[in-house]
């Protein structure tokens, strides 16, 4: 096993892999840039490296000073959790030529499936249902409405490079293609540094189900079970589950067959999901691979039994698949909500700022992923996501009941947030009485964002922390598979003590 990690990444995927590396023994080196000094992926960290200004290009997506952080540390191996440089063949190649290990599959492999275009080429000749789709280069106007009208509207304009829904663009007829695909390129050179992009054709009504597999360097690859994540706004996923609801014996099978596969055909190593649309009909559209560990990734945790950033570490190590999972069929249900500092009722402007109240989460079958504490600040230079929230219960009613529960007895103060969006979309009879598909948030959205009164338990949360006075040491941080907030007492923000 390693003995030092250095964890390339920030916020609550940070002190997720923290925490794992202290249960497995594991020295964890944080890394952080000036915005950072004092967040919790800091404090939490066995020890912790400056690597520059707050701009992330000068930071965070800055090889040379991650690999510099590194150095310093002596650190054997690296994880860069998800964003930023997790799918970046470069920085996993100039980890490897260091001398370290990468947490993760190698970067031919990265780079391979990397590219939209490319992986679905290899999708494809492995047998694997794709969209139909152009991925140009179109010489002219014309050219270009060639392409719509060969692959046919809906269609998406979709960035060759990246994921997050960055450089994504839903193109109804003709008439919108120049300006989506003019704009699908400029976000995506802005983000990914290529502004390639493709046309492929929309399936009407489709779910977004993805895979996630754990694949040993010997060639042994599984699979734990299928997501839903259909609940998206632009693109970006906002409430995931698992198992994917809805989804017969038959067509679960031939999703996890055909992810297994497509990592087989490739050699893959590591964890990974393949990402699929799937009709009402059944029709299924191979999407794309992530190559590195996915924001949802704890309902799969939940319902599977497995902890997948330990088994990520042991597999890097060497370990055979059949070491750290053992088959078996996904137990109860789980939810994931993703609460983002944002103001729904402002076209979802970030707002970041302090948290000057943040607590009423608690209960056994919660679970709290957050990069932050009461006090902390959220700045602007960063994703705006505060938690992810994740539920497990007997089944998918109890899921989403417990979440409901959890959400209203939430108190934020401080911040904009979309609590009140996220009680709405689990109060939807659409979403209680079946599988939702990818634009259903957006057709809701007028009514989802109605004004809503914040709930008693939350005010009266709120008003009790304000009226308490401040000052005491903070607890022991709560285990990960429990709420943080529900040991806090008193909290002040003392400055850490970094290398």
């Amino acid at each position: 096993m390693f003995h030092k990690l250095l964890i390339a990444n920030r916020g609550e995927i940070a002190v997720r892999l923290v925490r794992a590396c202290q249960e497995l023994g594991i020295i964890a080196a944080a890394v952080y840039a000036d915005a950072d000094r004092h967040a919790l992926h800091v404090r939490e960290a066995d020890e912790a490296y400056h690597i520059g200004p707050t701009p992330p290009a000068e930071s965070y997506l800055d090889i040379a000073r991650v690999l510099d952080a590194a150095k310093r540390a002596g650190a054997d191996a690296v994880h860069p959790g998800y964003g930023f440089l997790s799918e970046n063949h470069a920085f996993a190649q100039a980890v490897v030529d260091a001398g370290l290990t990468f947490i993760g599959p190698t970067p031919q492999q990265i780079r391979l499936m990397g590219c939209k275009e490319r992986a679905r080429g290899i999708a494809e000749q492995n047998g694997l249902p794709v969209a139909k789709a152009d991925s140009g280069p179109w010489s002219s106007p014309e050219a270009l409405r060639a392409a719509g009208a060969r692959v046919g509207y809906p269609l998406l304009v979709k960035a060759t490079s990246g994921g997050g829904g960055r450089g994504m663009r839903r193109v109804a007829g003709e008439q919108d293609l120049s300006e989506a695909v003019s704009a699908a390129r400029s976000e995506a050179a802005h983000a990914f540094g290529d502004d390639r992009v493709l046309l492929e054709r929309l399936l009407v009504g489709a779910r977004h189900v993805e895979v996630q597999i754990l694949a040993d360097r010997f060639g042994d690859v599984a699979s734990l079970g299928c997501r839903d994540c259909s609940v998206q706004r632009r693109h970006q996923k906002v409430i995931e589950e698992a198992p994917a609801p809805g989804l017969s014996e038959a067509l679960t099978r031939k999703l996890e067959d055909g992810s297994c596969g497509l990592a087989r055909a490739i050699g893959y190593e590591n964890a990974g999901t393949i990402e699929w649309l799937v009709a009402p009909d059944g029709t299924l559209a191979f999407l794309e691979m992530n190559t590195r560990l996915q924001v949802e990734h704890p309902v799969t945790e939940a319902v599977m039994g497995v902890d997948l950033v330990k088994a990520q570490l042991l597999l890097a190590a060497g370990a055979r698949l059949a070491e750290v999972y053992t088959p078996t069929a996904p137990r109860g249900h789980a939810i994931e909500c993703r609460l983002y500092a944002e103001d729904p009722q402002q076209s979802f402007l970030p707002s970041p700022g302090k948290l000057a109240v943040f607590r009423g989460l608690e209960g056994s079958d919660l679970r709290v992923d957050t990069g932050f504490v009461e006090g902390d600040t959220l700045s602007d230079a960063y994703d705006p996501l505060i938690a992810k929230l994740i539920v497990f219960g007997a089944d998918r009613d109890d899921a989403r009941t417990k979440l409901l529960r959890a959400l209203s007895r939430l108190a934020i103060l401080g911040v904009h947030t979309n609590v009140g969006l996220l009680r709405r979309i689990l109060e939807h009879d659409d979403f209680i009485q079946k599988p939702v598909h990818t634009t259903w948030l957006e057709e809701r959205l007028g009514f989802l964002l109605e004004p809503e009164a914040a709930g008693l338990p939350a005010l009266f949360a709120a008003a009790a922390a304000l009226m308490r006075p401040q000052g005491g040491a903070a607890p022991p941080p709560a285990a990960p598979s429990l709420s943080p907030w529900s040991q806090l007492g008193s909290w002040t923000n003392t400055e850490t003590e970094v290398k």
